[in-house]
């Protein structure tokens, strides 16, 4: 067992397997995700006439709130808040899309691929979790 006089304390904060540097880069990819997602979210729509592929809108949603869950539970955060702040995120960016960026509109069906982009996050998370505990 570690001596705690020789034992920095952000030490046994740390998961399994992570070093500060591993750490730091988390938190700027936790922030980068985040900075992504609201742009994606939160920008006027593409002009008019511009091609699209059919599906593509939700695979962006997915995977954005998935990128966010990911690097959050990697930092760790805690799991439940952090889906439930996404979840109303989820929410909320579909109603300012519909009520207050013009061009934009709101839609059920991305709030489930926001959620499916949630679960998806989580799920990674806890096997990247799981394979670094079993080294």
């Amino acid at each position: 067992m570690p001596d705690s006089a020789t034992t920095p304390p952000s030490a046994s904060r740390r998961r399994p397997g992570t070093t500060p540097s591993s750490t730091w880069l988390v938190r700027l990819a936790f922030a980068g995700s985040i900075l992504v997602q609201l742009v994606v979210l939160y920008l006027p729509a593409t002009p008019d006439g511009a091609p699209s592929t059919p599906g593509a809108d939700k695979a962006v949603h997915v995977l954005v709130f998935a990128v966010v869950m990911l690097t959050g539970r990697l930092l760790p955060l805690p799991g439940v808040p952090l889906a439930a702040v996404l979840l109303v995120h989820a929410g909320v960016s579909e109603l300012v899309q519909h009520l207050l960026l013009p061009g934009r509109s709101g839609d059920l069906a991305d709030i489930v691929a926001d959620i499916a982009g949630i679960a998806l996050g989580w799920y990674v998370a806890s096997m990247i979790t799981r394979h670094r505990l079993r080294r």
